[in-house]
């Protein structure tokens, strides 16, 4: 496709409609966003429930609307109360809500939306020079190579997201992989885990699972955690960007750890903030000062978890395999509005990643100007009651599940996924894993079988091919690494060592 036809449909779906539906998407964001226990992933699950009369396009705008304007929206509620709308801005609190206990509120604010500003356009950059490479390199995978990714993208987020050690992650990362096997299988169409249940013929829906798991769970915690919310006061003061720009070293640190971290399955905004405030209070000259409302920090933060939205969607795009909790759930949308993610999406839609990285722009554009606009409105907002608001999310959470096709097991699914979900947060499971597993299921579980069958059942097919026996060589050294089988070996040849001498 030429550069003309390109640009012919990515401005066929910047018309007033999609734009409209992008600036409401970024509100939403920023409104659940800024409500504590209204997280990104749960916004994106249930508005994903109602967009199912949209448009293809139009509804994905609208979804990656929310999610913009959802990372960034939880640092209002960190900076004005000191309690983080979403994970992704736990680390903003540090700096963020002292700087507004101080009297610079506004400034926090501010800066906070610059450094968005700043992390979200390059994590975009990233993400439209990056996935046609990776598009381009995935061409050449084959069933062998899928299946390994897939199951690396689950061990990796396994490790990275539990707790002590990865055993309770890749225990719900397997526990995933088990729920996408459920129904009628793709290959032989034989019936798995399905209890002759009609209903569960065509599999468990990922949208309702999703909006229970992560919801419900929510909903009964915040219903359980009822506390008084200390507001801090706004000022008048204001930071311009060129102010952030001067810790620009900071913010392309932050960038480029936000980026990796998003390209890393499963992973999340969270986990790219965190990493980058540690880094940043690592190389900084006066260490002391991060976690008293230092600017430096709040940058760091920012910058980080907002470029990981561009990071999270270049695997995404290019391989099929979210980087993060709301990528996942985004994934599904894109499933259920006709957009299948991987190598050959740049065939099947060729302006899809530039549409995608229009709709991205004009949501950051959206989030420059309804940021601090919603500062004061949120302020009120933010002193509702959980008893008032959450028995309201759990009714769009039926709402939600209900209306993808009109079925009322869907509510069902949700309750019983709520309890799963509230099981994981009680064992202290990391749901990422899980998501990802119920994800990349089919893709690890059709690819292995179509790689046997191509080789006759020869399971050599794992380690003649360059890239399957990398993969296959870091799926062992993450497993071994994690059962302390090198570290057995190091103390060994310790011993051994002072032993000899």
């Amino acid at each position: 496709m030429s550069f003309e036809q390109i640009m012919f449909e990515v401005l066929k779906t910047l018309n007033f409609e999609f734009i409209l539906l992008i600036a409401a998407g970024t509100l939403i964001g920023l409104i659940v966003g800024a409500l504590p226990g209204l997280t990104t992933t749960m916004g994106i699950a249930l508005l994903t429930g109602i967009t199912f009369k949209f448009s293809g396009h139009a509804a994905i705008a609208l979804l990656m609307g929310l999610y913009v304007g959802g990372v960034s929206g939880g640092s209002l509620s960190a900076i004005m109360i000191g309690i983080p709308g979403t994970p992704a801005n736990a680390a903003s609190v540090l700096d963020g809500f002292p700087l507004a206990l101080a009297g610079k509120g506004e400034k926090a604010i501010t800066v906070s939306r610059s450094a968005s500003i700043l992390g979200t356009l390059f994590g975009i950059m990233c993400l439209a020079f990056f996935t046609p490479i990776l598009s381009n390199l995935a061409l050449k995978f084959t069933s062998a190579e899928f299946c390994l990714l897939g199951l690396f993208g689950v061990l990796i987020s396994g490790m990275m997201s539990g707790t002590d050690i990865a055993l309770k992650g890749w225990i719900a990362g397997i526990f995933g992989l088990t729920i996408a096997m459920i129904g009628i299988d793709e290959l032989t169409a034989w019936h798995r885990l399905t209890f002759n249940s009609p209903e569960l013929s065509g599999g468990l829906p990922f949208i309702p699972i999703m909006i229970g798991f992560f919801g419900i769970p929510q909903v009964v915690e915040s219903m359980s955690a009822e506390q008084d919310v200390l507001v801090a006061a706004l000022d008048k003061s204001k930071t311009k960007l060129m102010e952030v720009l001067r810790h620009w070293k900071v913010a392309l640190r932050a960038g480029l750890i936000g980026v990796g971290i998003g390209i890393i399955p499963g992973i999340g905004e969270d986990v790219a903030a965190w990493t980058s405030y540690g880094v940043a209070k690592k190389v900084i000259k006066h260490p002391e000062e991060y976690g008293k409302g230092s600017i430096e920090g709040l940058v760091a933060a920012e910058t980080a978890d907002n470029s990981c939205i561009g990071g999270a969607i270049i695997p995404l795009l290019s391989l099929g395999i979210p980087g993060s909790p709301p990528a996942a759930v985004l994934l599904g949308a894109f499933l259920i509005h006709g957009v299948r993610p991987g190598p050959m999406l740049s065939f099947e839609f060729p302006a899809f990643l530039y549409q995608a990285v229009s709709w991205l722009l004009v949501a950051t554009l959206f989030m420059r100007f309804m940021a601090l606009g919603l500062a004061r409105p949120m302020q009120k907002i933010l002193t509702i009651k959980n008893a008032i608001l959450m028995p309201i999310v759990a009714v769009l959470c039926a709402i939600g599940a209900f209306s993808l096709d009109i079925r009322y097991i869907d509510i069902v699914l949700v309750f019983f996924s709520g309890i799963i979900g509230i099981l994981f947060r009680k064992g202290k499971y990391p749901p990422a894993p899980l998501v990802l597993g119920i994800i990349l299921g089919p893709l690890v579980d059709t690819n292995f079988r179509r790689a046997l069958k191509a080789s006759g059942g020869d399971f050599s097919i794992f380690i003649t091919r360059p890239v399957a026996l990398v993969l296959l060589i870091s799926i062992i050294v993450l497993i071994l690494g994690q059962l302390g089988v090198f570290t057995a070996i190091k103390s060994k040849f310790r011993r051994t060592k002072q032993t000899t001498t």
